[in-house]
């Protein structure tokens, strides 16, 4: 069995924790405040695989002691990057999808059942997971039609790969208001936001 990684030999994490965390939080909330939007994620970053340049930067500006990650199939697999996780960002790693703030998700084809994560309460609807999505297609042309807060009118989004019922459960979640999930999803240096006030229509 291999020796753990040391933190002398993991990848470096963010330049300027302070400016660059800002930065990512910044993008974060105009993409939940205006779905539709692509925001720039702005930093390099260079974690292990299959964890993204776009995942790491959430998790490092989101995540914490208090705020632990549940992380998919894929990434559970990947000894490295759970260990670049914990050591940068100080977040614990749950087994349990329903106790975790941030869910990372290196595989969305694959993506659970939304109700296997936290969905809040009536009384604490923030008491919820957040889902960060790797996606390998994202962009604002085509793809589904989105209406609701933050949007003029209706706004387009288009992302790829997502499990072929995506829409049928975005639908089952939008209806459990103010309940529910919330989704980022990223691409290379970009994200966009689904919150689940977001209504998806054909």
């Amino acid at each position: 069995m291999a020796a753990p990684a040391s933190p002398a030999a993991l990848a470096p994490g963010f330049a300027d924790p302070v400016l660059d965390a800002q930065g990512v939080f910044r993008a974060v909330m105009e993409a939940l405040a205006r779905p539709g939007t692509l925001q720039a994620l702005p930093v390099t970053l260079a974690p292990p695989a299959p964890l993204t340049p776009g995942l790491a930067a959430v998790a490092l500006t989101l995540a914490d002691h208090e705020a632990p990650l549940w992380l998919d199939a894929r990434l559970a697999e990947a000894p490295a990057a759970a260990a670049w996780l914990r050591f940068h960002t100080g977040a614990r790693i749950v087994a349990d999808a329903r106790a975790a703030a941030f869910a990372l998700i290196a595989d969305p084809a694959d993506l659970p059942a939304f109700d296997a994560f936290a969905l809040g309460d009536q009384a604490y609807p923030d008491r919820s997971t957040t889902l960060v999505l790797a996606c390998e297609r994202l962009d604002v042309t085509g793809g589904f039609t989105l209406a609701g807060p933050g949007i003029r009118e209706t706004a387009r989004l288009s992302a790829a790969p997502l499990p072929p019922d995506f829409l049928a459960r975005w639908r089952a979640n939008h209806a459990l208001f103010p309940r529910g999930v919330d989704i980022l999803l990223t691409q290379g240096g970009r994200v966009a936001g689904l919150p689940r006030a977001t209504e998806i229509r054909e």
